[in-house]
């Protein structure tokens, strides 16, 4: 797609586009919506739940100033913005992660974030559980020489499917444990007993062909995604373009993102899109965890297309690079340089996580900020036992059993790096030759013990952590020190140096 066509587009539908070095403003501010008929207070990015989304062509900079107006104190109000699944190469200080790479953002100030990403991203609050109260939004960038851009007519802002759990009440000291209560998608959707608000239409013309972005922007469950009576072929994992895998369903984890190519050759009529959770309502009686696919000239109607149990669903272990990448190491378990094992642990009773024995708890003062006053080893950072100092230039493989207690699956993401997934949850075997790379993937149950690997060809302190945010507020998390003697070579701007300040000065109202 060429850059003008998309970037008139982008105007017009209310999307944050980007010109070569230009500047763009988003708005953090608090916002009354009511996107499942219940209204509520939410924080919003551009004024909109998703927020605006972000659309940029492959090799662009972007120069994002992210203004905090938020004014409510019944929810956090400040903030930080990660961009998910973007390396931040040699720019960890632009990656958003609250405590790990930069203070929040305080209320009335601004911080401008520059970066060069590529791909199917999404971005969203890394303070607490903010992504919950609405932050979250798409991030894409379209490559003009896409190798699948021939097997589809239509990639552009009406082709990005969101779905995000919503929540009735503030995630700001909420009743524990904290469950969400309705399930949106792209925005609208409805909850059992409540009012039956507009669903998200996605309409389609008749013999087209489409490149869908799915985004979990999910705080909590993880999604089967379907369209009734329509095959999808996947192309996409988290950025990396795969071979073509031709499915009928898609478990999707929070924080994972593919592109499908989806044929517009059924009847002309209406189809349920599907968007089940693994918890809470599964149902859906009146709507519920629904959208709808129209194709040009159908009745302005709900579908009357039956459910039917999947016969093709997505399997992880399915996909494969499109273009082929040498997995990193020696073909055998533990043909690494460095091993790391990391265990699941939980104490329900005082609603705690830990990864081998240590619950993560963020630092008064960020970990990038410590390697760059002096801190060079895993043991002088602090919170102790949760960093794990990274050599450079090695090929590290993680492993993660899977949790035997209640609470998973879990999605674990990983910043500045995507990984090959040499074993996946479900499956005993290892794949040393084209396995998957991704940056968030499901750890399963016990039993199972997912494994990865990457290479440290990117200095800064990344976070490892679940992506679902209310196990990552109590402490499934650890903070690989990769390199520290090139982090603290780093260049940070002196904005960046300023958050600290004016951050430890809020009260805590202003928090």
């Amino acid at each position: 797609m060429a850059f003008a066509t998309f970037f008139s587009l982008s105007l017009l539908s209310g999307c944050l586009a980007f010109g070569p070095g230009s500047v763009t403003i988003l708005k953090i501010a608090n916002k009354n919506i009511s996107p499942d008929g219940f209204s509520r207070s939410a924080v919003l990015a551009g004024g909109t739940f998703p927020g605006t989304p972000i659309l940029a062509n492959k090799g662009d900079r972007l120069l994002i100033n992210v203004e905090d107006q938020l004014t409510d104190d019944s929810m956090l109000r400040s903030t930080s913005i990660h961009w998910h699944g973007v390396f931040q190469q040699q720019s960890s200080w632009a990656d958003g992660t609250a405590f790990v790479t930069q203070c929040p953002i305080a209320a009335n100030n601004s911080f401008l974030y520059d970066f060069t990403p590529s791909g199917t991203f999404w971005y969203h609050s890394h303070l607490s559980m903010q992504y919950c109260d609405g932050l979250r939004g798409p991030l894409i960038i379209y490559d003009p020489n896409d190798p699948y851009k021939h097997l589809y007519d239509v990639d552009d802002a009406s082709t990005i499917i969101s779905l995000a759990d919503w929540f009735h009440i503030s995630s700001r000291n909420p009743p524990l444990p904290f469950f969400f209560t309705s399930n949106l998608i792209n925005g609208k959707g409805r909850f059992a007993g409540g009012p039956a608000s507009p669903l998200s239409v996605i309409t389609v013309k008749s013999g087209l062909r489409y490149r869908f972005r799915l985004i979990s922007m999910s705080c909590e469950p993880n999604f089967i995604f379907s369209i009734d009576g329509h095959e999808m072929t996947v192309i996409e994992a988290d950025g990396v373009s795969t071979q073509p895998v031709l499915v009928d369903s898609i478990q999707i984890y929070t924080g994972q993102r593919y592109s499908f190519i989806l044929k517009a050759n059924k009847k002309i009529d209406n189809y349920w899109i599907r968007s089940v959770p693994n918890f809470g309502d599964t149902s859906f009686t009146g709507g519920v965890n629904s959208a709808i696919l129209r194709y040009s000239g159908a009745k302005n109607s709900d579908p009357k297309t039956a459910n039917t149990t999947s016969v093709k669903p997505l399997l992880e272990t399915d996909l494969k690079p499109l273009i082929p990448v040498p997995v990193p190491g020696l073909p055998k378990v533990g043909g690494a340089d460095v091993t790391i094992n990391l265990n699941i642990g939980v104490n329900a009773t005082a609603l705690k996580y830990f990864m081998n024995g240590v619950s993560y708890t963020p630092p008064a003062g960020p970990a990038l900020l410590q390697i760059m006053s002096g801190a060079r080893t895993a043991q002088s950072l602090l919170p102790s036992g949760s960093y794990y100092e990274l050599p450079p230039n090695k090929v590290i493989e993680v492993s993660i059993p899977g949790d035997v207690n209640p609470g998973g699956p879990h999605p674990f993401h990983l910043h500045g790096h995507n990984f090959h997934v040499i074993r996946s949850a479900g499956s005993s075997e290892y794949n040393f030759k084209d396995p998957v790379i991704r940056d968030v993937v499901n750890t399963g149950f016990g039993g199972d013990n997912t494994t990865f690997r990457f290479v440290t060809d990117n200095a800064g302190p990344w976070f490892l952590h679940c992506h679902i945010d209310f196990h990552l507020d109590i402490g499934l998390a650890v903070v690989f020190a990769e390199d520290p003697q090139d982090t603290a070579k780093e260049f940070v701007p002196t904005a960046w140096k300023n958050l600290c300040p004016l951050y430890d000065g809020l009260t805590p109202s202003q928090l």
